[in-house]
């Protein structure tokens, strides 16, 4: 079988604090019709990225309401997880050349893992392009048969300008699919022939370890420990090391914002995961871009930072920042709002959704734009603080884990 990921229990009932008692009754009128229902989410790795965020709390939540759901990861392979970064990156519109040897490796590993996967769910769930060959595979499969299983793919990457090469060898094997799930409209390609196609952006937790509230001094201690300095502004950008994170374009500027605040600090902080080998060049390009500057602060979980270090950073910065350049979603501007926090985030895919122009915080373009409203929000802390007062209850009437939960029970219930 596929590997089975182990996950810690959660109970529905404890978000009521938090979304109050008449979503929590709709969650579970929405679930009444499933109960028993076996779900199979498949993704590419268990750690690192937002996927994986997610199903961590997805499919403990599914559990609380009676469906039986399993999350389980492919076993991949250091040059299965290249080909499927570049198409990854492809798919955001990068120029890759794709070629025969890559298609071939590519689906020969898929098929492996098809072998592997056990019969007997009623619904399995597929996310992003590393295991959208899976059904392809197992279509004739009586225990895989359409009306046995429904097999929906989800989608959480932007692909308004995929690679058509790419987009075109992909596009035959999600189209086998009784339903697809996007972030956003907008993502969706004109060439894409589904009937069921939902638009459900995804959420973040508010009582995971990430997002739980911390005492202002524990924020502090913690940060300190990294040796930042908590009396002076801090600028903070959570992402994997990823070229379309932008983390060079973040340093350019910070440096613009320390011309005219010289005490400002920037941290970039996030995880490595498994799935993504560039991650580590893209930390050596941006280790190169930093120059040796003692108040920019590049960590990751090779430096033991984990989800409350995350957590305490996002808390104690002045500024969030988010300079995508190409985004699915991007959770930690949720997340960062949800703790109040004003946000810089490039106009990029999900953040558009997530960000108020001038109301949670700022959509920018480019470097300058970026540097200039991180100025403008260091200038104005009472208009900062009203700005992330603004975007923490944005988020908990549209962006909790609880609103992404009854969106996928609608789903799979329409889809029985």
């Amino acid at each position: 079988m596929l590997e089975r990921v182990p996950l810690l229990e959660k109970e529905l009932d404890h978000y009521s604090a938090v979304v109050g008692d008449d979503v929590i009754a709709a969650i579970r009128e929405a679930a009444e019709s499933l109960r028993g229902a076996r779900v199979l989410h498949v993704s590419a790795t268990a750690y690192g990225g937002g996927v994986a965020e997610l199903l961590a709390t997805h499919v403990p939540l599914l559990r609380s309401v009676g469906i039986e759901s399993e999350w389980q990861v492919l076993h991949g392979s250091d040059e299965f997880f290249a080909i499927t970064k570049q198409v990854h990156n492809a798919l955001q519109g990068a120029d890759i050349e794709w070629t025969p040897a890559m298609q071939r490796t590519y689906l020969e590993r898929i098929l492996d893992n098809a072998l592997l996967l056990e019969d007997g769910w009623d619904f399995v769930v597929v996310h992003d392009p590393q295991p959208a060959a899976l059904l392809h595979f197992l279509r004739d499969n009586p225990g895989f048969s359409s009306g046995r299983t429904r097999w929906i793919w989800r989608c959480h990457i932007d692909l308004t300008v995929a690679n058509p090469t790419v987009w075109e060898f992909f596009r035959p094997f999600v189209e086998l699919h009784d339903a697809s799930v996007w972030t956003m409209a907008e993502f969706v390609p004109a060439s894409l022939k589904m009937n069921h196609v939902e638009h459900l952006p995804p959420c973040i937790d508010p009582l995971s370890v990430k997002n739980l509230d911390l005492a202002l001094p524990f924020c502090i201690e913690l940060t300190r420990q990294y040796g930042i300095d908590t009396k002076r502004p801090i600028i903070c950008q959570i992402s994997r090391y990823d070229p379309w994170k932008d983390p060079v374009g973040v340093i350019d500027a910070f440096r613009l914002v320390r011309e005219q605040v010289p005490d400002a600090q920037l941290i970039l902080a996030g995880s490595m995961a498994t799935d993504d080998p560039e991650g580590f060049r893209v930390w050596e390009e941006t280790e190169a871009a930093r120059a040796g500057d003692k108040d920019i602060h590049l960590l990751s979980n090779l430096h033991q930072v984990g989800s409350v270090q995350i957590n305490a950073f996002q808390r104690i910065a002045t500024v969030m920042v988010q300079k995508s350049l190409r985004e699915g979603f991007g959770l930690t501007v949720s997340e960062a709002l949800w703790k109040g926090r004003p946000v810089v985030g490039g106009r990029a895919g999900g953040i558009k959704l997530q960000i108020r122009d001038g109301q949670s915080g700022f959509l920018v373009d480019s470097v300058e734009d970026c540097a200039r409203r991180i100025i403008d929000l260091l200038a104005d802390p009472v208009g900062a603080e009203a700005m992330g007062s603004e975007g923490r209850e944005h988020v908990r009437s549209q962006f909790l884990s609880t609103r992404e939960l009854l969106d996928w029970l609608e789903l799979l219930g329409s889809l029985r």
